[in-house]
């Protein structure tokens, strides 16, 4: 419930700017993607400028978060090799519990062995 209404007070406002920025931005830009001929470009977009800001935004965020995330490969290498590092210490902690609580019964080649008379 609580994360409801917060996401109502921040999306709501945020749609809202987003939209106005909308409107105050809809003339066509051209976005030229040939940088040595700027009168008549090879690859060139016709497009809204908020469009333009947007799809910039866009893709700076994700640039950003691409950045981050292989950065972040030292740690998470550790994270998985401690995992198994921990993985490895229950199982051995169970192990061991195992053969403590084993039946004290002896072996079945101490049945088997003669007595010495």
């Amino acid at each position: 419930m609580l994360r409801k209404i917060f996401n109502g007070l921040v999306l709501l406002p945020l749609a809202m700017v987003v939209v106005i920025f909308a409107v105050a931005n809809r003339h066509m830009a051209t976005v030229s993607f040939d940088p040595f001929d700027s009168t008549d470009p090879a690859l060139s977009l016709t497009m809204p400028l908020f469009l333009v800001i947007l799809l910039a935004a866009i893709a700076g965020v994700a640039a950003g978060g691409a950045a981050t995330w292989f950065r972040q490969r030292r740690w998470r290498r550790a994270a998985r090799r401690h995992e198994a590092e921990a993985r490895a210490a229950r199982s051995q902690l169970d192990d061991s519990k195992v053969s403590r609580f084993a039946s004290p019964l002896p072996s079945s080649n101490a049945l088997l062995r003669p007595r010495a008379e």
